[in-house]
């Protein structure tokens, strides 16, 4: 299928935050509840539609132990967006943001979209980070924010497609020239 543009993503924070059920839950639309850990990166990819144009997202999901913190720095290499995840529900992967924001930044693109997620939004009685952190932590370092839920696919569509239309109107205004990537 022909595509008018290709947008690679990237998929970063620690272990066990829901990096892989994200990217399962936009690319197949399902919740797979156990699965194994990551090992380097996977991969998804998916058509989607904006200003009438087709985009295909091409998504890289990388590990998040540190072990693998070498290997996965050479995927910010081309990315137009990333996804920083962290889990509502354990205040340490909030804590790591910015060891993550700092790699993101070093790594890639200066322009590179970044979209901060507060994933397992359906836990909300096991909640140990609030919304506002989240935002607050967002508008400090420029990012747009969103909470999600992999399980119950609460935003998960809205949170690629929205970093998607960031990075279209970034060519569009020609901060972004995705052919130099």
């Amino acid at each position: 299928m022909a595509y008018a543009y290709l947008f690679k993503y990237i998929i970063i924070g620690d272990t066990g935050v829901g990096k892989s059920c994200l990217l399962l839950q936009f690319t197949d639309k399902r919740f797979q509840p156990v699965h194994d850990l990551t090992i380097g990166v996977e991969f998804g990819a998916r058509m989607i539609t904006i200003d009438g144009k087709q985009i295909k997202l091409q998504i890289w999901d990388t590990a998040g132990q540190e072990s693998f913190r070498s290997i996965t720095r050479s995927y910010y290499r081309g990315a137009a967006g990333a996804l920083l995840v962290y889990d509502i529900t354990r205040r340490d992967t909030f804590n790591h943001l910015t060891t993550w924001l700092e790699d993101a930044r070093q790594h890639s693109n200066s322009n590179m979209v970044i979209m901060l997620i507060g994933n397992k939004s359906d836990l909300e009685s096991r909640r140990e980070v609030k919304k506002e952190e989240g935002e607050a932590f967002a508008r400090e370092h420029g990012l747009i924010f969103m909470e999600t839920s992999a399980k119950t696919a609460s935003n998960v569509e809205e949170a690629f497609i929205n970093t998607a239309k960031e990075i279209y109107e970034k060519i569009q205004e020609g901060v972004f020239d995705i052919n130099n990537e």
